[in-house]
C-alpha cells in the first residue's frame, strides 16, 4: 500500500516505470490531490539474518547499514549516490553467498574494504567503531596501514576538499569542487 506523501491517500496511478539495477523506479500521481511522487521498489531476494557478535540473530536491515556508513562519510567530499552504490555492492555480495545467515563481522569487513578504496577518513571513522579500538595505538596502527597501502594518495572516487596551489612561493587554499 503506497500513500501519497501530501494527502495520505492510497489511490495513485503509475505514470512512468524505469528499471534500476536491483528494482523498479515508478513515477506516480495521486488520484485524490494530483501530487506526483516517485517510488523505488527493490527486489528482495530472500530473508537474510545477521548473526551479531553476542550470538543474537536479527533480520538484515539495509537502513541500519546505510546509517552507519553515512555517519562515517559525514561531511566527506563524496559524489552523490556513492554511499548507495557501496551498500548495493555489499548487499549483492551478501545475497550471492546464497546463505540465509551471515555474520556481522563479514558484513563489516566488506564495508571496511570498500571504504578503504573510497575514502581514507571514512574508513578510519567506520573502523574505529566497527573494530572497537581500545586505545590510540590501535587507531594509529589502522592509520599507518592506510598510509602504507595507499601511498598517501586519496582514492580515485574521492573529491578534493581543499586544493593546494603554489602562488608566489606560498601555498594558497582554494575552495574545493
Amino acid at each position: 500500500m503506497i500513500q501519497c506523501p501530501i494527502c495520505g491517500d492510497i489511490e495513485s496511478k503509475v505514470i512512468d516505470s524505469r528499471s534500476m539495477d536491483d528494482g523498479v523506479r515508478r513515477r506516480r500521481q495521486c488520484l485524490a490531490c494530483g501530487n506526483r511522487f516517485t517510488t523505488c521498489e527493490r527486489i528482495q531476494s530472500k530473508n537474510v539474518f545477521v548473526i551479531k557478535k553476542d550470538g543474537r540473530r536479527e533480520p538484515y536491515n539495509r537502513e541500519k547499514l546505510l546509517t552507519g556508513i553515512r555517519k562515517a562519510c559525514e561531511k566527506r567530499p563524496l559524489q552523490m549516490g556513492t554511499i548507495d552504490k557501496l551498500v548495493d555492492g555489499v548487499e549483492s555480495e551478501i545475497y550471492k553467498t546464497g546463505k540465509t545467515e551471515i555474520s556481522s563481522s563479514i558484513i563489516g569487513d566488506r564495508v571496511i574494504q570498500k571504504l578503504a578504496e573510497l575514502d581514507h577518513i571514512a574508513f578510519i571513522r567506520f573502523a574505529s567503531v566497527y573494530r572497537d579500538f581500545t586505545d590510540i595505538t590501535d587507531m594509529k596502527q589502522a592509520v599507518d596501514d592506510v598510509l602504507i597501502t595507499k601511498e598517501k594518495t586519496p582514492p580515485v572516487e574521492q573529491l578534493f576538499l581543499l586544493e593546494m596551489e603554489s602562488s608566489n612561493g606560498k601555498n594558497e587554499r582554494k575552495r574545493g569542487r
